[in-house]
C-alpha cells in the first residue's frame, strides 16, 4: 500500500468520524431545547428514552427535567456499557438488537406499566432514536417473544427495506405504530427524535411509537406473502395477522420534533470539504449489488482529488450462512469491481454504520482500496465468501474492517469515496 493510499484511508476515517460527530445526540437535543425546559404540568414528568442514542439523550435531558422525574432508559448492550456516573435514579434496561430478547420484553412491560399509570396532569416525554424496533418488544396478545424474535430473523434475512419491515413489526406490537401514544392517554406526549431512516418518516423511526402506523395487519400480510415469508412465520403470528384489524388511531397527536438525521451528517462532511466534495442527493438504498455498481460508475467519472459522499441504508438478501452486514458487503463488492474498473488510480471507499455496528458483527463496516481484492486472495477466495454473505471474513483477510466501537448515536449509514 503506497503512501498516497494510506493517506486517503486516514482521511476517509476522519471524515466518517466527522459525520458521526454531527449526529451527536446530546448536542442535537441541546440545540432543539435551547434554554427551554421540557413540558411541565401539575403532575409528574415520565421520560421514556428508547434506542441506541438513549444514554447521551438522557444525560442531556436531565438538565431540563424537574426533580423527581421518572426516567426509563432502554438501549442496546454496547451503549448501555457507556453509562456515565449518576444514573442511579434511572431505570436502565440493556436489551438485544437486532433480535429482541427477554431483557427487551421486561423493558416493554416496564414502559407499559408506567404509561398505564399516567394521568391527565402528567407529561410523557419520549426520547427516540434508531434501534427501538428490536429493543422494546411488546407482543400483541397470543404472540410470544420467541415468535417476535423469529419474525425479526425472517425480516432481516428477507431483503426488505426498513419501511416494510417496520410496518410488519408495528402490526405485532402494543407500543409501536402509535401504541405508546394510545397507552399514555390521557397524558399528553412530546417526542424528540433522532432519525436513522432515510427520508425521516417518523412512522418508520423505531417503528413510530408516537405517530400513526404505516399500515395494519392486512398490509403486513401482503408484505410477508409478497416476500415469500408467510409460510415460514410462527403459527401464532399467522393467526393474529389473519384475524386482527387495524388499531384505532391514537386519541391525540403527540408533539414530535426531529432533532437529527442522516442528511445532517453527510452535509457536515460536504461542508467541511467545500468545493472538493460531491454529495449525491439520491439516497443510497436498495440492493447492495446495485449500490456497488452505482458507486463504481460514479468513481469512474470523477476527476482526481474528488470526494464522493452518499448517505443511505442498503439491503442484503441472505443466500449463504456467512457473517457480515450491509456496509461490509457493499465495501467488498466495491473492492471487487474497483480492482479492474478503477485500475491505475489511487482510491479508497468507506461504508459504515454511524452506530458503530454493522449486522451481527463488531465492525461498523469496511474501508477498501485498489489493493484490497489482491490482499484478500492472499488468504481467501473473496468471490466465494461474497456468495456465502461472508463479507466479514473477506474484509478481515485484507485488513479492511472498519472498527469504531459503539458510537452512542444512529443515523443510518455513510459512504465516502476518495479519488487520489
Amino acid at each position: 500500500m503506497g503512501q498516497g493510499v494510506a493517506s486517503l484511508r486516514n482521511r476517509a476515517q476522519a471524515l466518517f468520524a466527522l459525520a458521526v460527530q454531527a449526529a451527536d445526540p446530546a448536542e442535537a437535543l441541546s440545540r432543539a431545547l435551547g434554554d427551554a425546559p421540557f413540558p411541565i404540568g401539575p403532575g409528574r414528568q415520565i421520560v421514556i428514552a428508547l434506542g441506541k442514542a438513549a444514554v447521551p439523550m438522557v444525560a442531556e435531558a436531565r438538565r431540563h427535567l424537574q426533580p423527581g422525574a421518572e426516567v426509563i432508559l432502554v438501549t442496546n448492550y454496547e451503549n448501555a456499557a457507556a453509562l456515565p456516573p449518576g444514573f442511579d435514579d434511572v431505570q436502565v434496561f440493556a436489551a438485544g438488537h437486532p433480535v429482541p430478547d427477554a431483557n427487551g420484553l421486561a423493558a416493554g412491560q416496564a414502559v407499559m406499566r408506567a404509561l398505564a399509570a399516567a394521568g391527565p396532569d402528567d407529561r410523557v416525554i419520549a426520547l427516540i432514536s434508531g434501534g427501538g424496533s428490536a429493543l422494546l418488544p411488546a407482543p400483541v396478545p397470543g404472540v410470544s417473544l420467541e415468535d417476535k424474535a423469529a419474525v425479526n430473523r425472517l425480516l432481516l434475512a428477507g431483503g426488505l427495506d426498513i419501511t416494510r419491515m417496520n410496518l410488519v413489526r408495528q402490526s405485532l406490537s402494543q407500543l409501536k405504530g402509535g401504541g405508546l401514544l394510545r397507552l399514555a392517554d390521557p397524558a399528553p406526549v412530546s417526542a424528540w427524535i433522532l432519525s436513522d431512516v432515510i427520508g425521516d418518516d417518523l412512522r418508520t423511526i423505531a417503528s413510530g411509537p408516537t405517530v400513526a402506523p404505516l399500515g395494519g395487519p392486512a398490509e403486513a400480510r401482503e408484505i410477508l406473502v409478497g416476500a415469500g415469508l408467510w409460510a415460514q412465520l410462527p403459527a401464532a403470528v399467522q393467526v393474529y395477522l389473519t384475524a386482527a384489524t387495524t388499531p384505532a388511531a391514537p386519541p391525540a397527536a403527540a408533539l414530535n420534533m426531529l432533532i437529527g438525521s442522516n442528511r445532517k451528517s453527510v452535509e457536515a462532511v460536504r461542508d467541511h470539504l467545500g468545493a472538493g466534495a460531491i454529495l449525491d442527493d439520491a439516497a443510497l438504498e436498495g440492493d447492495v449489488a446495485d449500490a456497488a455498481e452505482w458507486i463504481v460508475a460514479a468513481a469512474e467519472q470523477a476527476p482526481p482529488g474528488r470526494c464522493l459522499i452518499w448517505g443511505g441504508e442498503t439491503t442484503v438478501t441472505l443466500r449463504g450462512s456467512g457473517k457480515g452486514g450491509r456496509n461490509q458487503e457493499l465495501a467488498l463488492r466495491v473492492a471487487l469491481l474497483g480492482e479492474t474498473r478503477l485500475q491505475g488510480r489511487d482510491w479508497v471507499f468507506l461504508s459504515g454504520g454511524t452506530d458503530g455496528r454493522d449486522g451481527p458483527t463488531e465492525a461498523a463496516g469496511g474501508l477498501v482500496d485498489g489493493g484490497s481484492a489482491a490482499r484478500m486472495r492472499g488468504g481467501c477466495d473473496p468471490v466465494a465468501l461474497l456468495a456465502d454473505n461472508a463479507s466479514n471474513a473477506a474484509l478481515a483477510a485484507s485488513g479492511d474492517l472498519l472498527i469504531t466501537g459503539a458510537s452512542g448515536t444512529n443515523v443510518a449509514d455513510v459512504q465516502i469515496l476518495l479519488i487520489g
